[in-house]
């Protein structure tokens, strides 16, 4: 996979097919240098070898072989001992520790089920992540996080409400499939928090470079790009994230205090002429 090319493809068309597994894995490859993305995608082939035989029946009866097989047989399951561990939303890392997020496991399912012939897509619920395996105009939810746990329309409710603590309205709107690069998007949504919450900087500014890549008309994007990387201390390759974000919405709420930021890293590159 070139992933500059299917990052700029997910960018202008959210909806392009992109198999999300060996995306999520190019990603970590950005944190793992080196990191051998073959190796890991043919453990994910043998997983779809084992499961590919057991696929018959109903489709619950089937996603209950898929489940069955990742989250009894080989033991994955949800961090939540540590569910800020960076680890957790690098697909390399869930394959080796066996501990991940809603959304790595979720990409999991989807990488082992697709490769057995299953189709299974993700669901961005509001504080939760799940799958959604579908054939013949049926379609199973269930909760990857939570060891596959079937969810029908109230568990949905129940776990969202849970979770966030808001009225929640399981449409078929709510429910439906999150395309691949809005998948990608929240993966790395998640990382950069994480980063953020660490005081991390250096590797939160890696990270939004990818988002910026992936939303490039996000303004957003590009003023956390540029306010992280002034606490990287690189103040000169904010300049122009800073620059980019005024000028797209010069009314901003914070466009003063993006203004100072952009006024300081000026100054700083001054000092070193």
């Amino acid at each position: 996979m070139d992933l500059d090319a299917t990052l700029d493809r997910l960018a202008a068309d959210p909806f392009a097919p992109a198999d999300l597994a060996a995306l999520a894995l190019h990603l970590a490859a950005d944190e793992y240098r080196g990191l051998d993305v073959d190796a890991y995608l043919a453990r994910l082939d043998r997983y779809a070898d084992e499961l590919a035989p057991r696929l018959v029946g109903s489709l619950p009866d089937q996603v209950a072989e898929l489940t069955y097989l990742l989250f009894e047989e080989e033991g994955f399951a949800g961090n939540a001992a540590d569910y800020y561990d960076p680890r957790n939303s690098y697909l390399n890392e869930v394959l080796d520790r066996k501990l991940g997020l809603p959304i790595t496991l979720s990409i999991l399912a989807m990488g082992v089920g697709a490769r057995a012939g299953l189709t299974v897509a993700g669901v961005g619920l509001p504080g939760h992540f799940v799958a959604k395996a579908t054939a013949g105009g049926a379609e199973v939810l269930f909760d990857p996080y939570h060891g596959g746990q079937f969810l029908d329309r109230a568990g949905c409710q129940q776990l969202v409400e849970a979770v966030t603590g808001q009225p929640f309205d399981p449409t078929d709107d709510a429910l439906a499939v999150t395309p691949p690069g809005f998948v990608a998007r929240r993966l790395l949504t998640n990382l950069k928090s994480v980063y953020l919450r660490a005081g991390d900087f250096p590797r939160a500014a890696r990270v939004t470079t990818r988002l910026v890549q992936l939303a490039p008309d996000d303004p957003s994007q590009r003023r956390d790009l540029g306010v992280t990387l002034i606490h990287a201390g690189r103040p000169g390759q904010a300049i122009d994230h800073l620059a980019a974000y005024l000028a797209t919405v010069p009314a901003a709420e914070d466009a003063e205090v993006v203004n100072e930021f952009l006024r300081d890293a000026q100054k700083e590159v001054a000092r070193w002429n």
